[in-house]
């Protein structure tokens, strides 16, 4: 007779480093004031388990000391990894239902660029090229102004706000320095951009399979499991772009240990988590993976640029290197022209009216510009 197979089980010291985290958040919590919290909520395994806690806590406190209001906030740059996109929302939904029932005071808020900032109109309409280490003009634009902007309102109206991030010390040599810039040896920090916000990392000491571990042993407060969440990493095969909140943070979107982000990043020379998705069995985002590659193929094609910038000028180096300006129309009519094919090749909505209505207004005012130009070169 075969005996049972020994259960694993989550290491005590971890159960211990938790609990000491958890009463961190508490008293946090409990202190004497009623600025509201918001809790930076990527999707990924760090801003989960900084949500998993919070909630714990939430539960843990009598009605009457549920006093502050916590906000989950969510970036959607509106080209988000179709199914990190679908997990944030299907995670949203639970979280908001099941802190509706419990009389939690939790807000679910998903943040969105501007319409004027978006990467189509950017892209396709300004003509700005495809990203780069060098030129990275999407991550302020779509992931840092909207949630910044939402935070300042509430700091405004409260006084101050206080952000809780899922940031860790072991995450790369480039976090663990940030982390140390700004510590000051208390629980909060100021924020280095946000007046009136401090950050609170309440996971900034726990390692990389202490996380994982952590959410192995122990479902989500809100209901269900962490398996998608599990299941997600493993498809991918790779990390996710985390929640990006100042300039500093910029450097590690898009990096090439950071790949969980906008399905069209050329920022880094292959987009491994897409592609992971597609070789695990979801072929139908092959278009976009195909899309993105060739995006990044004609970035610095000469016949494809326009030889002065946006604001009229001839850009040349003091090494003597010409800077072309942004994609000719002609390129730009041919993108919006390809998107518009893989909406129909897949069944999905990738651009909005929205956005293609301001972006065919940018190409009105550009041709004007051109021909302005071409008229002031003709007469001398």
């Amino acid at each position: 007779m075969s005996r049972p197979r020994p259960q694993p089980k989550i290491d005590p010291a971890l159960v211990a480093k938790v609990q000491d985290i958890r009463a961190e958040i508490r008293a946090e919590y409990l202190s004497d004031h009623e600025h509201p919290w918001i809790v930076g909520f990527s999707g990924g395994k760090d801003s989960t388990l900084v949500a998993h806690l919070v909630f714990d806590v939430l539960l843990s406190l009598a009605p009457h000391e549920r006093r502050r209001e916590v906000h989950i906030v969510s970036n959607d740059t509106l080209v988000e990894s179709p199914l990190v996109i679908s997990h944030i929302a299907t995670l949203h939904a639970e979280i908001d239902h099941a802190a509706d029932a419990w009389r939690l005071p939790i807000r679910v808020v998903t943040t969105r660029p501007d319409g004027d900032a978006t990467f189509w109109v950017n892209l396709i309409g300004r003509g700005y090229p495809p990203p780069n280490r060098s030129f990275r003009w999407c991550t302020d634009r779509m992931k840092i102004q909207p949630t910044s902007r939402y935070i300042k309102n509430l700091a405004d109206t409260s006084g101050q706000a206080i952000l809780l991030l899922g940031v860790r010390r072991s995450e790369s040599s480039t976090r663990a320095a940030t982390v140390a810039r700004y510590d000051n040896g208390e629980r909060l920090n100021r924020h280095n951009d946000l007046l009136n916000c401090m950050v609170f990392r309440p996971i900034v000491e726990l390692s990389t399979d202490e996380v994982w571990e952590y959410l192995a042993f122990n479902p989500p407060p809100w209901g269900g499991s962490h398996h998608a969440l599990f299941q997600l990493y493993m498809d991918a095969g790779a990390a996710e772009c985390p929640t990006v909140m100042s300039q500093d943070d910029t450097p590690s979107c898009g990096s090439s240990s950071s790949r969980f982000g906008c399905w069209t990043c050329t920022v880094v020379d292959k987009d491994k988590s897409l592609a992971g998705f597609v070789e695990a069995g979801f072929a139908e985002f092959t278009p976009l993976v195909e899309f993105r590659d060739w995006l990044a193929s004609i970035r610095d094609v000469p016949e494809r640029r326009m030889a002065r910038r946006r604001n009229g000028k001839l850009t040349i180096t003091s090494e003597g290197v010409f800077i072309p300006g942004p994609f000719t129309l002609d390129t730009r009519r041919e993108i919006l022209a390809r998107v518009h094919a893989m909406e129909t090749e897949m069944g999905r909505t990738l651009i909005e009216d929205a956005e293609v209505a301001r972006i065919r207004e940018i190409w009105a005012d550009d041709a004007s510009q051109v021909a302005a130009w071409s008229a002031a070169v003709a007469n001398g």
